[in-house]
């Protein structure tokens, strides 16, 4: 595989990929076992350690700028600040000798809840085998079955997709009715970090990154509210870190669709390096350095993880952009 990858890089410096995670959990989650725990990440590292030189993602874009970046280069970035990126992913990655960088959505360190979670949380945990919603009042969401994990998987995904493009008040709002029709009492208040494990991310040689503070669709909201979303979350983040953050990426980041020309006009005047979206592909020199593109693929045998990596890099000059 390793040879695979070195023949896909000739032709020029590059190019860069850029996996992209979210949670490691403990253990395989019943309602999604295809999501990374801690043994697929092992064995994930383990690939990734083998098969590229795996690089801090601000050297590798200094590099990528200057065409001076090693072939079968890779970076590892984390979204959103989950509590089990420190727990489980900080010590794998160490065991592998890899670098990581965490893009850490400010406003919910230290017990917050993203409103993502509050409905998987809630669906998981609510009684009986239907969820009636149409006084949640939102098109498409009526009564629902779930009655089996396939069929909680299923409405959870219905609901987030019917509230994920609602503003940020909105989506909480609706997130608090539905748990309150779930008749569900609590949630976990755990699922993110705390202050002190984004310090030990950066004490340990971790890279952290900005990802706004609240989670936003950047692309819907105003110029004044995106510039306040980027620069909040960075001085968060400084503050905490007594450190620059230099490093961003925009939630959801589908280019024009979650992000827009003018989200990244106003990432390069909060004074960014670079920022990363989530459009499959990878980067090559002629690659705007804030729209660098991520992909992970989501097989796990090594063979089929490896060849999907690989169509990923020949696909590296359709990465999308705005």
């Amino acid at each position: 595989m390793k040879l695979l990858f070195s023949a896909l890089a000739r032709g020029g410096p590059g190019p860069l990929t850029t996996l992209i995670f979210h949670r490691v959990t403990p253990e395989p989650d019943v309602l999604f076992p295809g999501e990374v725990d801690a043994a697929s990440f092992d064995r994930i590292c383990g690939w990734l350690a083998r098969w590229f030189h795996v690089l801090p993602l601000d050297t590798a874009v200094q590099q990528l700028r200057a065409g001076t970046l090693p072939a079968r280069a890779a970076c590892v970035t984390f979204d959103d600040g989950y509590a089990d990126n420190h727990d489980q992913a900080l010590p794998i990655l160490q065991k592998h000798g890899l670098t990581a960088t965490f893009f850490i959505a400010t406003g919910y360190l230290g017990g917050g809840r993203m409103f993502n979670d509050s409905v998987v949380e809630t669906v998981r945990h609510a009684a009986g085998s239907t969820l009636d919603l149409r006084a949640l009042g939102v098109d498409g969401l009526g009564t629902l079955y779930i009655g089996n994990h396939d069929a909680r998987r299923a409405a959870i995904g219905a609901i987030l997709q019917a509230i994920k493009y609602r503003p940020v008040a909105a989506r909480e709002g609706l997130t608090q009715k539905l748990q309150s029709l779930a008749g569900v009492a609590t949630l976990p208040d755990d699922l993110m970090m705390q202050p002190e494990q984004v310090r030990a991310l950066h004490r340990a040689g971790m890279q952290v990154g900005a990802h706004t503070v609240s989670h936003p669709i950047l692309a819907r909201l105003d110029d004044d509210a995106a510039r306040s979303e980027l620069t909040a979350s960075r001085s968060r983040l400084q503050d905490l870190l007594g450190a620059p953050v230099s490093l961003f990426a925009y939630p959801n980041g589908k280019p024009h669709e979650d992000y827009s020309a003018a989200t990244v006009r106003l990432a390069r005047q909060a004074g960014f390096d670079a920022a990363v979206s989530t459009a499959w592909g990878a980067a090559d020199r002629d690659t705007d350095c804030f729209q660098l593109p991520r992909f992970t693929p989501w097989d796990r045998t090594c063979g089929r993880f490896g060849l999907r990596l690989a169509r990923n890099l020949v696909s590296r000059a359709a990465a999308a952009k705005v």
